[in-house]
Protein backbone atom coordinates (compact mmCIF):
# COMPACT_ATOMS: atom_id res chain seq x y z
CA UNK A 1 0.00 0.00 0.00
CA UNK A 2 1.48 3.38 -1.06
CA UNK A 3 1.82 6.40 1.24
CA UNK A 4 -0.91 8.17 -0.72
CA UNK A 5 -3.29 5.26 -0.20
CA UNK A 6 -2.54 5.16 3.52
CA UNK A 7 -3.12 8.91 3.77
CA UNK A 8 -6.52 8.98 2.08
CA UNK A 9 -7.64 5.90 3.98
CA UNK A 10 -6.92 7.73 7.26
CA UNK A 11 -8.68 10.92 6.14
CA UNK A 12 -11.48 9.46 4.03
CA UNK A 13 -14.42 10.96 5.98
CA UNK A 14 -13.02 14.49 5.67
CA UNK A 15 -12.26 13.87 1.99
CA UNK A 16 -15.84 12.68 1.34
CA UNK A 17 -17.24 15.83 2.92
CA UNK A 18 -14.83 17.90 0.80
CA UNK A 19 -16.01 16.10 -2.36
CA UNK A 20 -19.65 16.83 -1.50
CA UNK A 21 -18.88 20.51 -0.84
CA UNK A 22 -16.71 20.72 -3.98
CA UNK A 23 -19.43 19.21 -6.15
CA UNK A 24 -21.94 21.62 -4.67
CA UNK A 25 -19.74 24.64 -5.35
CA UNK A 26 -18.94 23.64 -8.94
CA UNK A 27 -22.53 22.71 -9.72
CA UNK A 28 -23.85 25.97 -8.26
CA UNK A 29 -21.30 28.30 -9.85
CA UNK A 30 -21.19 26.53 -13.23
CA UNK A 31 -24.60 24.88 -13.80
CA UNK A 32 -23.67 24.38 -17.46
CA UNK A 33 -21.59 21.36 -16.39
CA UNK A 34 -24.60 19.56 -14.91
CA UNK A 35 -25.64 17.64 -18.08
CA UNK A 36 -22.12 16.30 -18.59
CA UNK A 37 -21.80 15.29 -14.96
CA UNK A 38 -25.21 13.58 -15.14
CA UNK A 39 -24.01 11.44 -18.04
CA UNK A 40 -20.98 10.44 -15.98
CA UNK A 41 -22.99 9.12 -13.01
CA UNK A 42 -23.63 5.60 -14.34
CA UNK A 43 -20.09 4.84 -15.60
CA UNK A 44 -18.47 6.32 -12.49
CA UNK A 45 -20.80 4.41 -10.19
CA UNK A 46 -20.20 1.27 -12.26
CA UNK A 47 -16.44 1.63 -11.76
CA UNK A 48 -16.90 2.15 -8.04
CA UNK A 49 -19.03 -0.98 -7.79
CA UNK A 50 -16.57 -2.98 -9.89
CA UNK A 51 -13.83 -2.04 -7.44
CA UNK A 52 -16.09 -2.97 -4.54
CA UNK A 53 -17.08 -6.34 -6.00
CA UNK A 54 -13.48 -7.09 -6.87
CA UNK A 55 -12.49 -6.71 -3.23
CA UNK A 56 -15.09 -9.28 -2.10
CA UNK A 57 -14.18 -12.95 -2.72
CA UNK A 58 -17.12 -14.33 -4.68
CA UNK A 59 -16.99 -17.59 -2.77
CA UNK A 60 -17.94 -15.55 0.32
CA UNK A 61 -20.94 -14.13 -1.56
CA UNK A 62 -22.25 -17.61 -2.31
CA UNK A 63 -21.77 -18.58 1.32
CA UNK A 64 -23.53 -15.43 2.56
CA UNK A 65 -26.62 -16.14 0.47
CA UNK A 66 -27.23 -19.15 2.72
CA UNK A 67 -27.32 -16.90 5.79
CA UNK A 68 -31.10 -16.86 6.14
CA UNK A 69 -31.09 -15.04 9.48
CA UNK A 70 -29.27 -12.06 7.98
CA UNK A 71 -31.26 -12.11 4.75
CA UNK A 72 -34.55 -12.33 6.63
CA UNK A 73 -33.58 -9.42 8.89
CA UNK A 74 -32.69 -7.21 5.92
CA UNK A 75 -35.93 -8.08 4.11
CA UNK A 76 -38.05 -7.27 7.18
CA UNK A 77 -36.22 -3.98 7.81
CA UNK A 78 -36.41 -2.87 4.15
CA UNK A 79 -39.87 -4.10 3.16
CA UNK A 80 -41.88 -4.14 6.38
CA UNK A 81 -40.47 -1.51 8.73
CA UNK A 82 -39.08 1.02 6.23
CA UNK A 83 -42.41 1.36 4.31
CA UNK A 84 -44.22 2.10 7.59
CA UNK A 85 -41.62 4.75 8.45
CA UNK A 86 -41.78 6.17 4.91
CA UNK A 87 -45.57 6.39 5.00
CA UNK A 88 -45.56 8.16 8.36
CA UNK A 89 -42.94 10.72 7.33
CA UNK A 90 -44.54 11.29 3.93
CA UNK A 91 -47.60 12.71 5.70
CA UNK A 92 -45.53 15.87 6.25
CA UNK A 93 -45.79 16.60 2.50
CA UNK A 94 -49.05 14.83 1.70
CA UNK A 95 -50.64 18.12 0.60
CA UNK A 96 -48.26 18.34 -2.40
CA UNK A 97 -48.74 15.35 -4.73
CA UNK A 98 -45.44 15.87 -6.56
CA UNK A 99 -43.41 15.94 -3.37
CA UNK A 100 -45.39 13.00 -1.98
CA UNK A 101 -44.72 10.82 -5.03
CA UNK A 102 -41.02 11.73 -5.03
CA UNK A 103 -40.67 10.90 -1.34
CA UNK A 104 -42.47 7.57 -1.69
CA UNK A 105 -40.54 6.55 -4.79
CA UNK A 106 -37.20 6.98 -3.11
CA UNK A 107 -37.96 5.89 0.46
CA UNK A 108 -39.71 2.67 -0.61
CA UNK A 109 -36.71 1.36 -2.56
CA UNK A 110 -33.64 0.07 -0.67
CA UNK A 111 -30.22 0.73 -2.17
CA UNK A 112 -28.39 -2.13 -3.88
CA UNK A 113 -25.29 -0.35 -5.18
CA UNK A 114 -23.20 2.13 -3.19
CA UNK A 115 -24.65 0.86 0.10
CA UNK A 116 -22.12 -1.98 -0.33
CA UNK A 117 -19.30 0.57 -0.49
CA UNK A 118 -20.38 2.51 2.60
CA UNK A 119 -21.01 -0.72 4.50
CA UNK A 120 -17.45 -1.84 3.76
CA UNK A 121 -16.03 1.50 4.86
CA UNK A 122 -17.80 1.11 8.21
CA UNK A 123 -16.52 -2.44 8.70
CA UNK A 124 -19.84 -4.04 7.86
CA UNK A 125 -20.57 -7.34 6.11
CA UNK A 126 -20.52 -6.08 2.53
CA UNK A 127 -20.28 -9.63 1.16
CA UNK A 128 -23.63 -10.46 2.76
CA UNK A 129 -25.25 -7.33 1.33
CA UNK A 130 -23.82 -8.13 -2.08
CA UNK A 131 -25.37 -11.59 -1.88
CA UNK A 132 -28.69 -10.03 -0.85
CA UNK A 133 -28.71 -7.46 -3.69
CA UNK A 134 -30.63 -9.59 -6.25
CA UNK A 135 -33.29 -10.40 -3.64
CA UNK A 136 -33.64 -6.74 -2.65
CA UNK A 137 -33.87 -5.66 -6.27
CA UNK A 138 -36.51 -8.22 -7.18
CA UNK A 139 -38.63 -7.47 -4.13
CA UNK A 140 -38.63 -3.71 -4.74
CA UNK A 141 -39.65 -4.18 -8.38
CA UNK A 142 -42.58 -6.31 -7.23
CA UNK A 143 -43.57 -4.33 -4.13
CA UNK A 144 -43.06 -0.71 -5.25
CA UNK A 145 -46.29 -0.62 -7.32
CA UNK A 146 -48.17 -2.25 -4.44
CA UNK A 147 -46.97 0.30 -1.88
CA UNK A 148 -47.57 3.21 -4.24
CA UNK A 149 -51.09 1.92 -4.91
CA UNK A 150 -51.81 1.88 -1.18
CA UNK A 151 -49.97 5.09 -0.25
CA UNK A 152 -50.54 7.31 -3.33
CA UNK A 153 -53.37 5.77 -5.39
CA UNK A 154 -53.79 3.84 -8.63
CA UNK A 155 -53.42 6.86 -10.90
CA UNK A 156 -49.81 7.31 -9.80
CA UNK A 157 -48.93 3.66 -10.36
CA UNK A 158 -50.25 3.82 -13.93
CA UNK A 159 -47.69 6.53 -14.80
CA UNK A 160 -44.59 4.57 -13.74
CA UNK A 161 -42.36 2.52 -16.06
CA UNK A 162 -40.24 -0.05 -14.21
CA UNK A 163 -37.73 -0.58 -17.04
CA UNK A 164 -35.12 1.72 -15.45
CA UNK A 165 -34.99 -0.69 -12.49
CA UNK A 166 -34.05 -3.57 -14.76
CA UNK A 167 -31.54 -1.48 -16.71
CA UNK A 168 -29.90 -0.20 -13.53
CA UNK A 169 -29.62 -3.71 -12.14
CA UNK A 170 -27.89 -4.88 -15.32
CA UNK A 171 -25.44 -1.98 -15.67
CA UNK A 172 -24.74 -1.31 -11.98
CA UNK A 173 -24.75 -4.84 -10.57
CA UNK A 174 -24.61 -7.59 -13.20
CA UNK A 175 -21.93 -6.08 -15.48
CA UNK A 176 -19.52 -4.93 -12.71
CA UNK A 177 -20.01 -8.20 -10.85
CA UNK A 178 -19.28 -10.26 -13.96
CA UNK A 179 -16.18 -8.19 -14.69
CA UNK A 180 -14.99 -8.66 -11.11
CA UNK A 181 -15.50 -12.42 -11.39
CA UNK A 182 -13.39 -12.50 -14.58
CA UNK A 183 -10.55 -10.56 -12.94
CA UNK A 184 -10.64 -12.74 -9.81
CA UNK A 185 -10.41 -15.84 -12.00
CA UNK A 186 -7.53 -14.28 -13.94
CA UNK A 187 -5.71 -13.44 -10.70
CA UNK A 188 -5.57 -17.14 -9.81
CA UNK A 189 -3.59 -17.82 -12.98
CA UNK A 190 -1.92 -14.62 -14.15
CA UNK A 191 0.11 -11.90 -12.44
CA UNK A 192 -1.80 -9.30 -14.44
CA UNK A 193 -4.99 -10.16 -12.57
CA UNK A 194 -3.26 -9.71 -9.22
CA UNK A 195 -1.98 -6.32 -10.36
CA UNK A 196 -5.43 -5.19 -11.46
CA UNK A 197 -6.86 -6.15 -8.07
CA UNK A 198 -4.11 -4.26 -6.23
CA UNK A 199 -4.51 -1.08 -8.29
CA UNK A 200 -8.29 -1.20 -7.99
CA UNK A 201 -8.13 -1.65 -4.20
CA UNK A 202 -5.89 1.43 -3.95
CA UNK A 203 -8.38 3.40 -6.08
CA UNK A 204 -11.43 2.82 -3.86
CA UNK A 205 -11.31 6.14 -2.02
CA UNK A 206 -10.61 8.25 -5.16
CA UNK A 207 -13.49 6.50 -6.95
CA UNK A 208 -15.83 7.29 -4.06
CA UNK A 209 -14.66 10.92 -4.09
CA UNK A 210 -15.33 11.11 -7.82
CA UNK A 211 -18.79 9.57 -7.40
CA UNK A 212 -19.78 12.01 -4.66
CA UNK A 213 -18.48 14.98 -6.67
CA UNK A 214 -20.28 13.94 -9.86
CA UNK A 215 -23.62 13.19 -8.21
CA UNK A 216 -23.73 16.40 -6.17
CA UNK A 217 -22.32 18.59 -8.94
CA UNK A 218 -24.84 17.31 -11.48
CA UNK A 219 -27.91 17.90 -9.30
CA UNK A 220 -27.27 20.81 -6.96
CA UNK A 221 -28.31 23.60 -9.38
CA UNK A 222 -31.70 22.02 -10.09
CA UNK A 223 -32.35 21.56 -6.39
CA UNK A 224 -31.34 25.16 -5.67
CA UNK A 225 -33.92 26.42 -8.16
CA UNK A 226 -36.74 24.88 -6.10
CA UNK A 227 -35.16 25.37 -2.68
CA UNK A 228 -38.23 26.98 -1.13
CA UNK A 229 -40.42 23.98 -1.92
CA UNK A 230 -37.78 21.32 -1.32
CA UNK A 231 -36.72 22.56 2.11
CA UNK A 232 -39.89 20.89 3.42
CA UNK A 233 -38.26 17.55 2.64
CA UNK A 234 -35.29 17.99 4.97
CA UNK A 235 -37.09 16.80 8.14
CA UNK A 236 -38.53 13.87 6.15
CA UNK A 237 -35.17 12.62 4.91
CA UNK A 238 -33.16 13.41 8.04
CA UNK A 239 -35.91 11.81 10.10
CA UNK A 240 -35.80 8.68 7.94
CA UNK A 241 -32.04 8.33 8.45
CA UNK A 242 -32.38 8.79 12.22
CA UNK A 243 -35.27 6.35 12.61
CA UNK A 244 -33.71 3.68 10.39
CA UNK A 245 -30.43 3.95 12.26
CA UNK A 246 -32.25 2.93 15.44
CA UNK A 247 -34.32 0.31 13.60
CA UNK A 248 -31.20 -1.30 12.14
CA UNK A 249 -29.44 -1.44 15.50
CA UNK A 250 -32.49 -2.94 17.22
CA UNK A 251 -33.10 -5.42 14.39
CA UNK A 252 -29.50 -6.62 14.51
CA UNK A 253 -29.70 -7.13 18.25
CA UNK A 254 -33.08 -8.90 18.11
CA UNK A 255 -31.81 -11.22 15.37
CA UNK A 256 -28.58 -11.85 17.33
CA UNK A 257 -26.43 -10.88 14.38
CA UNK A 258 -22.71 -10.30 14.74
CA UNK A 259 -21.29 -6.78 14.57
CA UNK A 260 -20.46 -6.70 10.82
CA UNK A 261 -23.91 -8.05 9.94
CA UNK A 262 -25.63 -5.54 12.22
CA UNK A 263 -23.75 -2.70 10.53
CA UNK A 264 -24.85 -4.04 7.15
CA UNK A 265 -28.49 -4.08 8.29
CA UNK A 266 -28.20 -0.47 9.48
CA UNK A 267 -26.81 0.72 6.15
CA UNK A 268 -29.30 -1.29 4.10
CA UNK A 269 -32.23 0.12 6.03
CA UNK A 270 -31.02 3.72 5.85
CA UNK A 271 -29.81 3.98 2.23
CA UNK A 272 -32.24 4.28 -0.66
CA UNK A 273 -32.10 3.55 -4.39
CA UNK A 274 -32.19 7.20 -5.44
CA UNK A 275 -29.94 6.91 -8.52
CA UNK A 276 -32.11 4.07 -9.81
CA UNK A 277 -35.52 5.64 -9.16
CA UNK A 278 -34.50 9.02 -10.60
CA UNK A 279 -35.29 7.89 -14.18
CA UNK A 280 -38.69 6.72 -12.94
CA UNK A 281 -39.35 10.15 -11.46
CA UNK A 282 -38.18 11.89 -14.64
CA UNK A 283 -40.72 9.84 -16.63
CA UNK A 284 -43.66 11.12 -14.56
CA UNK A 285 -46.17 13.55 -16.14
CA UNK A 286 -45.60 17.36 -15.95
CA UNK A 287 -48.06 17.73 -13.09
CA UNK A 288 -45.54 15.83 -10.93
CA UNK A 289 -42.46 17.65 -12.25
CA UNK A 290 -41.10 18.36 -8.78
CA UNK A 291 -40.89 14.63 -7.97
CA UNK A 292 -37.43 14.16 -9.58
CA UNK A 293 -36.06 17.05 -7.51
CA UNK A 294 -37.52 15.42 -4.40
CA UNK A 295 -35.54 12.30 -5.28
CA UNK A 296 -32.35 14.31 -5.89
CA UNK A 297 -32.78 16.11 -2.58
CA UNK A 298 -32.86 12.74 -0.84
CA UNK A 299 -29.60 11.81 -2.60
CA UNK A 300 -27.87 14.93 -1.30
CA UNK A 301 -29.14 14.45 2.25
CA UNK A 302 -28.24 10.77 2.20
CA UNK A 303 -24.69 11.34 0.95
CA UNK A 304 -23.99 13.63 3.89
CA UNK A 305 -25.75 11.15 6.17
CA UNK A 306 -23.65 8.25 4.93
CA UNK A 307 -20.43 10.10 5.66
CA UNK A 308 -21.74 10.60 9.21
CA UNK A 309 -22.81 6.93 9.39
CA UNK A 310 -19.33 5.73 8.35
CA UNK A 311 -18.01 7.52 11.44
CA UNK A 312 -20.94 6.88 13.81
CA UNK A 313 -22.11 3.30 13.18
CA UNK A 314 -18.79 1.61 14.09
CA UNK A 315 -18.84 3.50 17.39
CA UNK A 316 -22.43 2.51 18.16
CA UNK A 317 -21.81 -1.15 17.32
CA UNK A 318 -18.32 -1.65 18.70
CA UNK A 319 -17.99 -4.45 21.28
CA UNK A 320 -18.32 -3.18 24.85
CA UNK A 321 -14.61 -3.86 25.59
CA UNK A 322 -13.55 -1.80 22.55
CA UNK A 323 -15.65 1.18 23.67
CA UNK A 324 -14.11 1.33 27.11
Amino acid sequence: MSRATQWWDRHQVALYLAAIVGGGVVGSLAPVVAPGLSLAITPVLGLLLFATFLSVPLIDVARSLRDLRFLGTVVVVDFVVAPVVAFGLSRLVADDRGLLVGVLLVLLTPCIDYVIVFTGLAGGARDRLLAAAPVLMLLQIVLLPVYLLVFAGGETVATIDLRPFVEAFVFLVVVPLAAAAVVQALARRQRAGVRIMAVTADAMVPLMLLTLFVVVGSQIAAVGGEAVSLVRLLPVYVGFLAVMLVVGLVAGRMSRLDVPATRAVVFSGATRNSLVVLPLALALPPALSIAPLAVVTQTLVELVGMVVFVWLVPRLTAPARARV
